[in-house]
């Protein structure tokens, strides 16, 4: 089952019949908003799927399936605005819970953005051989929101796997791989090792320990202890490989987060991600 099939399963039945037929289109999203139209996402363009209006029951049926029937157990995950089922990110929009001045859960739904997440073979061969002409050097993958991160992330990882080098992978919320009963949705390529479900700090110090890796490799870099997490690797002299959020290099530096992780030079290349849809391009910058 691909990410599409996963998300037309969520799916209310006649929703789900009017997005078939964009099933071998390059679609990004499936939009829920109670009391509007639901939609599809297509190269930046959403377009109605069939129907007038959703219901919040319906939503709170899709969540039900993409938790397995437990939303209490997935509370901590959509706190951070999104959960995971098999590798499909699924964002929530709604009534917070706050507790202490935090997000504890969601009184109530009122939108979800079932993300369809997609191998893409080679679309990012042209700026390996251009940044890995004498060997791999420490990577930040970064664009918007939305914009390919990691299935730019998830293709260099296949890739340099592919060509021999080891790689340990952190797959936090299991959307690098998506795998379901120790079978990987997404392949990782023949020399990659991937931890699922632990939080990225944790996991890159875990397969720092285990696995003897040359390189690590995690999805966005959000909290200082991501941060921490990437200048102890770097310190035993391992490869990094990374994604973190922002439209270009000059954006990052200005976010106070990230200006610090670029002050310690432990990255050597950026890789830009622009367009959208199977129009995405990918460019090399020295950092």
């Amino acid at each position: 089952m691909d990410s599409f099939e996963k998300a037309l399963y969520m799916l209310p039945a006649d929703i789900r019949s009017a997005a078939e037929q964009y099933r071998d289109s390059p679609a990004e999203e499936i939009r829920l908003r109670v009391g509007r139209v639901p939609t599809i996402l297509i190269c930046g363009e959403e377009r109605a799927l069939g129907r007038e209006s959703t219901s919040a029951q319906e939503l709170s049926r899709v969540l039900e399936r993409a938790t397995g029937a437990s939303l209490h157990t997935a509370a901590a995950a959509m706190a951070e605005g999104y959960l995971s089922y098999m590798g499909l990110r699924v964002g929530v929009c709604g009534t917070a819970v706050l507790r202490e001045g935090e997000v504890s859960g969601f009184r109530r739904f009122s939108s979800l953005a079932l993300r369809i997440a997609r191998e893409c073979r080679g679309a990012c061969d042209g700026v390996m051989r251009e940044m890995y002409r004498n060997g791999f050097e420490n990577t930040l993958i970064i664009s918007r929101p939305g914009g390919g991160k990691t299935t730019a992330l998830r293709e260099i990882i296949r890739s340099l796997s592919g060509a021999g080098t080891r790689l340990a992978v952190v797959d936090e919320r299991n959307e690098l791989s998506a795998t379901d009963e120790a079978a990987a949705q997404f392949d990782l390529g023949a020399h990659s090792d991937v931890l699922i479900g632990v939080p990225k700090a944790e996991g890159a110090m875990m397969l720092l320990r285990g696995m003897n890796p040359q390189v690590i490799a995690m999805d966005e870099i959000t909290r200082e202890r991501d941060i921490d997490a990437v200048s102890q690797i770097f310190g035993c002299g391992v490869g990094i490989l990374a994604s973190a959020h922002a439209a270009d290099a000059d954006e990052l530096a200005r976010r106070p987060l990230y200006r610090g992780l670029l002050d310690m030079k432990i990255f050597k290349y950026a890789v830009t991600i622009s367009g959208g849809g199977d129009k995405r391009r990918y460019a090399a910058e020295r950092i």
